[in-house]
């Protein structure tokens, strides 16, 4: 049964990774950043409920979800502090390709 539990543990970690890094190249925009602080509300909770079970899948999980819950809430800011200063990273499609020394060149 722990490998349920692991198994799921990774599925719910890996779908909030990836919308980590989504928000995190995308920006704020259709993000709220109460999503962030409940999350965060809710994962220290878990964590504390999680520790008096002494479930050892639940311990990881919930604490790892709460990091993700602190890297999804500075990102969060991070991107509403660049939006604000007019301020954005070039993206792929927009960025100079270079070669090896560094030089630009045609795309």
């Amino acid at each position: 049964m722990h490998f349920i539990g692991w198994l799921s543990s990774l599925i719910l970690l890996a779908t909030l990774v990836a919308q980590i890094g989504k928000q995190w190249k995308t920006g704020t925009k259709g993000v709220s950043k109460w999503l962030f602080i409940g999350q965060l509300a809710a994962s220290i909770g878990f964590v504390v409920y999680s520790v008096s079970t002494r479930n050892v899948v639940f311990v990881v999980t919930n604490s790892l979800i709460l990091v993700s819950a602190l890297i999804g809430t500075a990102s969060w800011f991070r991107n509403r502090n660049r939006e604000r200063s007019g301020e954005s990273e070039p993206t792929r499609a927009s960025a100079p390709m270079r070669d090896a020394r560094g030089m630009s060149v045609a795309r």
